[in-house]
């Protein structure tokens, strides 16, 4: 068998149907393969899974967490899941280096809940503030810097300080197979429809069906990927 031959039918047993570059050096493999047997072997001494966790990173709340198969979490990522319902991650799931992941942010109310479906995965330096709610489908591919804030201020009587006033948490919902570009944020109160797409830096509010396009800010449908597709 050859090292390619190899190496693929290796991604194949974690679930990886892709077959390596061939212009790749075997080193660049090598150095991945340490890397990640160490990081797996961290994973499952941390939890007692199959799952890959990066140097320095922080779950509070573990015996709160769902864990699919083959979770990763990369360097430095940060996990609150203290939650009034389960936090679940699906087989795949990636979590970008330096993302946080923030269920309950504040002493004074436990945060409702954080889920990211198989196959889901954000890059780094990603925030999710999950306090309202997060729910993240299938598939869903997410770009460096991206921010979710499920809940907001309320700020209706300027008399008063914004603080007092109180927040709203209606949730975040982004369906299967949808694509959010870098620095995008998603505010609270979002449910994005599946095959969605959102251009780099948008600011997303609203319910939009799905297979739009998106893009501006604030974020509009630019057009309708699936009558593109049949057009």
């Amino acid at each position: 068998m050859s090292p390619n031959a190899l190496i693929h039918s290796t991604l194949r047993l974690f679930g990886k149907n892709y077959a390596p570059d061939a212009g790749l050096p075997l080193s660049f493999f090598a150095r991945m393969a340490l890397r990640r047997s160490l990081w797996l072997m961290r994973g499952f001494m941390r939890t007692g899974k199959k799952c890959f966790i990066g140097p320095r990173v922080t779950i509070e709340g573990s015996g709160n967490l769902h864990l699919g198969h083959w979770v990763t979490f990369e360097n430095d990522v940060r996990i609150n899941a203290i939650t009034r319902e389960k936090m679940a991650l699906g087989d795949h799931v990636k979590i970008g280096a330096f993302s946080r992941v923030l269920c309950s942010a504040h002493f004074s109310k436990v945060g409702r809940r954080f889920v990211m479906g198989q196959g889901s995965a954000c890059g780094e330096f990603c925030y999710f503030g999950a306090a309202g709610g997060i729910s993240i489908g299938e598939n869903v591919l997410i770009g460096q810097y991206v921010s979710f804030h499920a809940q907001d201020h309320v700020f209706a009587h300027p008399d008063r300080p914004i603080q007092e006033q109180g927040v709203t948490e209606k949730g975040i919902e982004v369906a299967n197979d949808c694509w959010i570009g870098a620095k995008a944020t998603l505010l609270d109160g979002t449910k994005l429809g599946a095959h969605s797409v959102v251009a780099a830096g948008a600011v997303v509010k609203g319910e939009f069906p799905p297979y739009s396009l998106l893009a501006g800010v604030p974020a509009r449908v630019v057009r309708n990927l699936r009558e593109e597709h049949d057009g």
